[in-house]
């Protein structure tokens, strides 16, 4: 699902036709993908299977808590290295009072360990929904409308950020990254 639906995004244009609506679509999508790439993670939620090493993915100092290399909502299935299926008062997640979550925790009190029966390599099998969050909340719906403008914009008119003029002409550099998605977008850069 898209972060900006097209009525939206006419309407931030203040456009009344539909000539230019396969334009548009192409510049939402470019711009969803832009936010994503640019933040480092998705900001809607999409369930998918992922796969962890129960040795490198585990933390060597608590053998209970296992490493997420990315951001997880919710768990459907959680099966250990030694196939057998967790249920959810054997674990918990972490950090406990926000999301996304970054870390399983097993129960001290279940004395269960991450592990493996034959290979540790993708022993440890999640079923989840993942993502920064479960929709994209205003600022990046924000951020994401304001980029498919500015492409949208760009069409016509070459925007310029950095304009310098050597001694035989002048160059101009076209701009990135709209400074306003830059500053919209920076609490949410993934930073590792």
């Amino acid at each position: 699902m898209a972060y900006v639906t097209l009525p939206e995004l006419r309407a931030y244009l203040n456009m009344t036709g539909t000539g230019d609506d396969v334009l548009l679509r192409q510049l939402i999508d470019s711009a969803q993908q832009n936010v994503d790439r640019y933040c480092g993670w998705q900001f809607e939620a999409h369930t998918a299977t992922r796969y962890y090493d129960s040795e490198a993915d585990v933390d060597p100092d608590q053998r209970s808590v296992l490493v997420l290399d990315e951001p997880l909502l919710t768990v459907t299935t959680l099966t250990n290295g030694d196939a057998d299926v967790l249920i959810p008062a054997e674990y918990f997640l972490e950090p406990t009072n926000s999301v996304p979550k970054w870390r399983i925790r097993l129960r001290a009190s279940t004395g269960l360990y991450w592990t493996y029966t034959t290979d540790h390599e993708q022993a440890i099998t999640l079923v989840g929904t993942w993502g920064y969050m479960a929709t994209a909340d205003y600022a990046i719906k924000q951020a994401t409308m304001r980029w498919a403008g500015y492409l949208y914009k760009q069409r016509d008119a070459q925007v310029f950020d950095v304009t310098a003029s050597p001694a035989q002409g002048q160059i101009t550099i076209p701009q990135g990254i709209p400074r306003d998605v830059e500053r919209i977008l920076a609490p949410y850069r993934r930073l590792c």
